[in-house]
């Protein structure tokens, strides 16, 4: 058996079913985490998520912003935006299903898995994580958002997640500003301050931050037991100089590569691209 973690998907189903080939994937076998962003920007937003449904239990995955705005959409919850690419998916007969399938899913994602290096809490987020935020807190605040996004409130939630402020993380805050933050980090986040305020207009690289800001990982400090995964910053190229916080989206969507990380081996598998764009 062996675990594969998928960087951000976007719709590109055929570069997703090369990768497993690549790998002889087989879901009687083997298990596909995702960090999110399963759908939207790419052509085959609707052939993808019937896939990852379809795995069944051998499928685990975390929420992205696109993803997010998916379900918005198909709710009426957001009425304007881009949504050309996804209009195959929402006009599909099991668009329903597939949205009450992804309405499940968690915003964050944490299990051991034992490796060739030893025993590791692995962590999946699809952005990153405030300062002074752990793993265990992490999985604390996204199961706020969780928790809601599946009861019966969760129209609420979708209306009221856009937007950039508040824009910083606090743990007074309350109600849907409190909602908002804990989305926009572990969905948006790439620049922030120490204090933690967030900055979403810049996705360029690591060294384009704006004066004050760094990226979200310089300030984040995991025990060597842990390893993070994440995807949404493309620009990065998975590139964080971080030992245990890996990035995983190398850009499929743009036209560049789909990525896996083997966990047991540590090992990185890509395919190109060029049918994405």
């Amino acid at each position: 058996m062996a675990t594969y973690v998928v960087g951000d998907i976007q719709g590109c189903y055929q570069p997703l079913q090369r990768v497993l080939a690549e790998v002889d994937f087989h879901s009687g076998r083997d298990q596909l985490w995702s960090v999110g962003d399963l759908v939207n920007r790419g052509p085959h937003s609707l052939e993808t998520l019937r896939f990852l449904h379809g795995l069944g239990s051998a499928f685990t995955g975390v929420l992205g912003n696109h993803d997010l705005h998916f379900l918005a959409v198909h709710f009426q919850a957001k009425t304007d935006g881009k949504t050309r690419s996804l209009q195959p998916l929402l006009t599909a007969p099991d668009c329903a299903q597939l949205a009450e399938w992804v309405r499940q899913l968690p915003l964050a994602f944490g299990q051991s898995v034992a490796t060739d290096a030893g025993l590791r809490k692995v962590l999946l987020v699809h952005a990153g994580m405030a300062p002074g935020w752990d793993a265990a807190s992490a999985l604390i605040l996204a199961e706020e958002v969780t928790s809601v996004l599946r009861g019966k409130k969760y129209l609420q939630l979708l209306k009221g997640m856009y937007g950039d402020l508040p824009d910083r993380w606090h743990p007074a805050l309350a109600g849907i500003d409190r909602m908002r933050v804990i989305t926009n980090v572990l969905t948006r986040i790439r620049f922030c301050t120490a204090a933690g305020q967030l900055e979403f207009n810049v996705k360029s690289e690591a060294d384009s931050a704006p004066p004050g800001f760094k990226p979200w990982f310089d300030f984040l400090q995991l025990p060597p037991e842990e390893l993070l995964l994440f995807g949404h910053w493309a620009t990065l190229n998975g590139i964080t100089n971080r030992d245990n916080i890996i990035g995983l989206d190398t850009g499929c969507v743009w036209g560049r590569c789909l990525t896996l990380l083997h966990l047991e081996k540590h090992e990185r598998v890509s395919v190109t691209c060029h049918d994405c764009q």
